[in-house]
């Protein structure tokens, strides 16, 4: 019998030693998550976020326990000159820059005025700088990542986006809360996966883009909304940070080698009905 010839190995595709990945807003509580699940295959971890301590912190963390290299870059994603610079500085700090991760966001459940309150007090300042931080410093971060992804032998781009940048908000889950959902929220999200799918077809075929869409993290949610929102899901629960670093892995390595343009949703069931 001739020995049948299986092609690589799932260990050699989600091998990601030598890489170097980028994380926008790889110090929240998603995008850390995101980045040890990398590091735990190899990947040296650049993080851009506003929050330097904490980055600073995940950064020594990420070294400690896996053994490569990850340096945190501040940055305001408010300024775009800023935003510009990150990937060629990360590029020319680690000598490579193969795969471009944007995990960072205005969220919901962050009071700031003018922006999680009721339609009428949601303000236009808080509605332009969504679109910034959300979305554009997205286009900004890539358009500027390209030539590196390009001449990478991996060359992988990941948005997260939000359930909410699929479906409409069901306010009755947050009756009986001081919570409610920005406009602005949702649009940037839903134009983040419309970017997703038109980078794909832009940047293809030496780079793939892909999405993926979380729904709701417990954070610490209190009740009525708890209750209200696990009732909506088919799995009975609010997501956790490490239901992300499967999607995460699979994505950002070559274990998805033909898959781009794509949206993963994971939401425990909660827009499948």
């Amino acid at each position: 019998m001739n020995k049948l010839d299986f092609g690589a190995s799932v260990n050699d595709l989600m091998d990601l030693r030598r890489k170097t990945i980028l994380i926008v807003g790889g110090a929240g509580f998603l995008g850390s998550y995101m980045a040890s699940a990398l590091a735990e295959i190899g990947a040296n971890i650049a993080i851009s976020d506003r929050n330097a301590q904490k980055g600073s912190e995940i950064c020594d963390q990420l070294k400690s326990n896996f053994d490569v290299e990850a340096r945190f870059y501040q940055v305001n994603l408010l300024n775009d000159a800023e935003v510009a610079k990150i990937p060629t500085t990360v590029a020319n700090d680690f000598g490579s820059l193969d795969s471009v991760i944007y995990a960072a966001a205005i969220v919901i459940d962050k009071y700031i005025p003018g922006w999680s309150e009721e339609f009428a007090r949601q303000s236009s300042e808080q509605w332009r700088d969504a679109l910034q931080i959300n979305l554009t410093s997205a286009f900004t971060t890539i358009r500027e990542s390209h030539p590196y992804l390009k001449a990478s032998d991996l060359g992988t781009v990941i948005n997260v986006i939000s359930h909410y940048g699929l479906v409409a908000p069901d306010y009755s889950i947050y009756d009986g809360t001081e919570m409610t959902n920005p406009a602005a929220y949702a649009a940037s999200k839903g134009g983040l996966l419309q970017l997703t799918r038109w980078l794909s077809s832009t940047m293809a075929p030496e780079v793939r883009v892909n999405a993926i869409t979380p729904g709701g993290i417990f954070r610490n949610h209190g009740e009525p909304f708890l209750t209200k929102y696990k009732a909506k899901t088919l799995l009975g629960r609010m997501g956790k940070e490490e239901d992300f670093k499967g999607a995460t892995v699979f994505l950002a390595s070559q274990l998805s080698n033909y898959v781009t343009g794509q949206n993963i949703v994971i939401d425990g069931g909660l827009t499948a009905h």
